[in-house]
């Protein structure tokens, strides 16, 4: 067998094996590690799934980031029956950790710097992304602005627990 084949397969099968973990994690920190808002705007939910969400993209990059996020919360969506909001989920949070990779992997300066401006672009897609899923899902300009603080305290707490573990992983991965 060629060695060149055996690495290439070895690479290949540690990428599923580390999507398939944030994932989970991800759909696990959304499941069960949340706190549910009844009167707060629409309701909803505040939730730790954005800490594995942005830990993979921020250590593993974009793709990671993204197959974490869309999937993971994705899931979560389907099976806590608010599947109405998973193609919404799919795309904005696969988009979130998209970006929040993208901008770890471009960036070559201070790694703290550059996760806290991730998260914060993070935190304008989601805070934006929802707004107009809910204007669709809803048909009200209105409503949609009572889940914005919500959405803000999710990102905000995941990134105070993310950006001070995220370069020493980042180091290790």
């Amino acid at each position: 067998m060629n060695s060149t084949f055996v690495q290439t397969e070895s690479t290949k099968t540690k990428a599923i094996v580390i999507n398939a973990l944030f994932i989970a994690m991800t759909f696990v920190a959304t499941m069960f590690i949340n706190i549910r808002l009844p009167l707060m705007g629409n309701g909803g939910l505040i939730h730790l799934g954005n800490v594995p969400l942005f830990l993979a993209a921020l250590v593993y990059g974009k793709k990671t980031g993204a197959i974490a996020g869309a999937f993971g919360m994705g899931l979560f969506d389907i099976v806590s029956g608010w599947a109405i909001w998973s193609p919404f989920t799919f795309v904005i949070v696969g988009a979130m950790g998209f970006v929040v990779g993208l901008i770890s992997e471009k960036s070559t300066g201070n790694r703290v710097l550059a996760s806290t401006l991730a998260i914060a672009v993070a935190l304008i897609i989601k805070v934006v992304g929802y707004y107009f899923a809910e204007v669709i899902l809803y048909g009200n300009w209105v409503q949609p602005f009572g889940s914005v603080p919500g959405n803000i305290m999710q990102v905000v707490l995941a990134g105070i627990i993310v950006i001070p573990i995220a370069a020493r992983l980042k180091k290790r991965a």
